[in-house]
């Protein structure tokens, strides 16, 4: 059913149960309102048989995508049809306060769609910084302010009422990318997020990996581009440091460059042929390709996916591209993100429906087969 209407017959033979069975479950999850008749299908014989398939409106799961200066929220039905979202600038007090903000940016996006609360059944959300397990606490989230002094988690699931699980941004963002994007069919590859901030989520034989403090891939804390024993660099990390967007920014005007431009100005001038430009741009390359090699060495990836307001320039990534085989022997293909700003919150819903599928049907391999809608086509201004 992942892939339209499906008959009896065909899911007794995709699935290798047999006809009796699977007809009774299929009538059981009819009866449950999981499944309706969508058509009919010639037979061999000339009989027709019905068609099947899941009911629209039966479950919905919430994607969340949690960031500095954007609380954004898109909602999905259990087909994978995104049916709306909403976004709104994060509140700059942090803490509780983007926690009830999220909850009403929740409810006034199912009111406004008309969606019955109850039937939202499971919410992925990509948060900033390091999600604790155990004890649902986000540390390392410097760009929203007290995140770190509550339980992220808890707080969200009494505020909207639904089961809820918080991944890291920028691992959501890889696995969207996988779903969806530039990096679909790759079994090992790693999402570069540099922006504000800097990280990396770690997909390896086709999982998403995690580590086991669910710090897998923050490269910010690389011993690159400055010393790592500083002890001022404990809070965003050496290579964050070195390599984000105000470090390219200082770096431009060390080298003589304007103060006060925009990355986009940056490297507008870089284009023009400006040296400050040039140099600035060369280093923060070189310093990404250092990180590159870094990985590859652990990891062994075939493709590096670029994304951020730093990684998905074309400058940037075709100057990575040119360092490598300087730096490595078989250096991995190296790509901008195709999904841009929205990767994390395609691999929130896509981790979500994921979810709801295994823990309705048993299904394990959603997010290879089933293919969103055109995420934002429904969307709700502001």
């Amino acid at each position: 059913m992942l892939n339209g209407p499906t008959s009896r017959a065909m899911l007794a033979k995709h699935t290798g149960l047999s006809r009796q069975t699977t007809t009774q479950v299929v009538l059981e999850l009819e009866r449950d309102g999981w499944l309706e008749v969508s058509g009919k299908m010639q037979g061999k014989l000339g009989r027709s048989a019905p068609t099947y398939e899941l009911t629209a409106g039966s479950a919905y799961v919430l994607g969340i995508r949690l960031e500095g200066e954007i609380a954004q929220i898109a909602l999905a039905n259990i087909r994978g049809e995104v049916v709306g979202e909403i976004a709104a600038a994060t509140d700059p007090r942090g803490g509780t306060n983007v926690v009830r903000q999220i909850g009403v940016l929740y409810r006034e996006l199912t009111d406004t769609l008309g969606v019955p609360r109850d039937r939202v059944k499971l919410v992925v959300v990509g948060s900033p910084g390091v999600v604790d397990p155990v004890t649902g606490h986000i540390d390392i989230a410097p760009s929203i302010p007290h995140l770190g002094d509550i339980n992220v988690v808890d707080e969200l699931r009494s505020e909207i009422g639904v089961p809820l699980t918080i991944e890291n941004g920028v691992k959501l963002s890889a696995l969207g990318e996988l779903w969806q994007g530039v990096a679909r069919g790759a079994r090992n590859f790693a999402y570069f997020g540099v922006g504000r901030g800097v990280g990396m989520g770690i997909v390896a034989d086709g999982k998403l990996l995690r580590g086991g403090r669910g710090a897998a891939g923050e490269i910010a804390y690389l011993p690159l581009g400055g010393n790592p024993f500083d002890p001022s660099g404990f809070a965003s990390g050496t290579f964050e440091t070195a390599a984000n967007v105000d470090a390219l920014q200082r770096r431009y005007e060390g080298y003589g460059g304007a103060a006060g431009f925009s990355v986009t100005e940056i490297l507008a001038a870089y284009g023009q042929g400006e040296a400050a430009a040039v140099a600035a741009i060369d280093e923060t390359a070189r310093l990404l390709a250092l990180a590159i090699g870094a990985v590859h060495a652990v990891i062994d990836v075939d493709l590096i996916v670029f994304g951020g307001s730093i990684g998905l320039r074309p400058e940037i990534v075709e100057r990575v591209r040119g360092l490598l085989p300087r730096l490595m022997r078989e250096p991995p293909k190296v790509e901008a993100s195709a999904l841009a700003d929205r990767a994390t919150l395609v691999g929130a819903l896509g981790e979500a429906l994921h979810r709801l599928h295994a823990e309705l049907f048993g299904v394990e391999a959603v997010r290879r087969e089933l293919t969103l809608s055109d995420l934002g086509k429904g969307r709700t201004p502001r």
